[in-house]
């Protein structure tokens, strides 16, 4: 638990005191926004800054800093320094500069940005890259909650028209009527259930492998993990840490910030969040898969089940949604199976919802098309 806290306490520090720094060497000034000055009561909105904050970083987290940051662990306490070091000098300040250039140059998206610093050919490649991408994680977070969802009830068509459905309203909609509404209820209960852990992993206080106890590759050891720590720690823990893909949802929020000073607490503040939010999940996976918690929170029949077979190692049995799912149980009961859902469900459909908004953002900027909405008219 040590190390858990000394993570936690530098990565509040690093909000603090590098990314002051980091804010000086941009330099935010008191310039009218595009926000402001392009108000156009669709994607170019004036919004409060603690709904942006929470949209920001719902929109980067997704799933995550929950699910890389249980599997990262499997690699051991090495885990803790990728989150912290990463998060501090790499996300943060990579969010926390395309997020600023974005919203110095009007909101530009990434692509656009690109093109103005490396040229017309580079625009050209990050168009089609961007795009591709923001359409395969979009398509891809319809088809995995669609699953889950009929699991519980319904058809798996059905839900995909569904979670299509709500990826329209979100794209098309001004950004004030669906998205700055429901992703910041969304967003706050992701940071309940996480504070809502981390309390009850300070109240357990159980005995961890710690930073101090070795780096290596704890899982190649005690779990049968095939995989290297380089590069499969750093690819397997990527929201909590650095991620490019958060660049392309940045340019949404510099559309609706008043002010360059609201930087700092809304793209370098987010992804300390996400760091924080992936340090208590990978902590709580190195309880349950190292010193045998899985023990405590499964229940009975489950325990049976997994000691039954011998097809499956821990880690093949206990994947990372059942991990969520039954910590949650365990730990906060029925509200805390509620919130497991929201985070395995309504997160990934979040973001592949704000990502097929991106795209419709970069389409309109590569071929600069007016954006309208028959919504306001009416």
């Amino acid at each position: 638990m040590i190390s858990f806290l000394i993570s936690l306490a530098c990565l509040v520090a690093g909000y603090f005191v590098y990314g002051r720094v980091v804010e000086r060497v941009f330099g935010p000034n008191d310039h009218e926004t595009a926000a402001i000055r392009k108000a156009d009561g669709i994607d170019y909105i004036v919004l409060p800054g603690w709904r942006i904050f929470m949209i920001q970083f719902l929109n980067i987290a997704g799933t995550g800093p929950i699910f890389g940051a249980i599997m990262g662990m499997w690699f051991g306490p090495s885990a803790y320094l990728w989150i912290v070091l990463g998060c501090i000098f790499g996300g943060a300040v990579h969010d926390y500069m395309s997020g600023m250039l974005s919203l110095r140059h009007d909101g530009e998206g990434l692509a656009e940005l690109t093109g103005r610093y490396l040229g017309p050919v580079a625009r050209k490649l990050l168009i089609v890259f961007t795009m591709l991408m923001m359409v395969l994680v979009g398509a891809f977070f319809v088809y995995c909650p669609a699953i889950i969802l009929s699991g519980i009830w319904g058809d798996k068509m059905m839900w995909v028209f569904v979670i299509f459905a709500y990826y329209v309203a979100t794209t098309m909609m001004p950004i004030d009527k669906v998205i700055g509404r429901i992703y910041p209820l969304f967003a706050l209960s992701m940071l309940f259930m996480v504070l809502a852990l981390g309390v009850v992993l300070c109240i357990k206080h159980p005995v961890l492998p710690e930073v101090w106890d070795g780096l290596g590759n704890w899982g190649q050891e005690r779990l049968g993990l095939k995989q290297s720590i380089f590069p499969a720690l750093f690819v397997t823990i990527a929201c909590g840490a650095v991620s490019g893909f958060h660049a392309t949802q940045s340019p949404m929020m510099a559309r609706c910030m008043k002010s360059e000073r609201q930087g700092r607490a809304i793209f370098y503040g987010a992804m300390i969040t996400e760091g924080i939010v992936a340090l208590v999940w990978a902590t709580i996976s190195s309880y349950f898969f190292f010193y045998g918690g899985w023990r405590e929170v499964c229940p009975p029949e489950v325990i049976a089940k997994f000691e039954g077979q011998t097809a499956l190692s821990l880690i093949q049995f206990f994947d990372a949604p059942t991990v969520v799912n039954i910590v949650c149980a365990s730990w906060l009961g029925t509200f805390g199976s509620i919130l497991a859902l929201l985070g395995i469900v309504a997160a990934p459909i979040t973001t592949g919802g704000s990502s097929f908004r991106a795209a419709r953002l970069i389409l309109s900027e590569a071929f600069g098309l007016k954006q309208s909405s028959p919504y306001i008219a009416a």
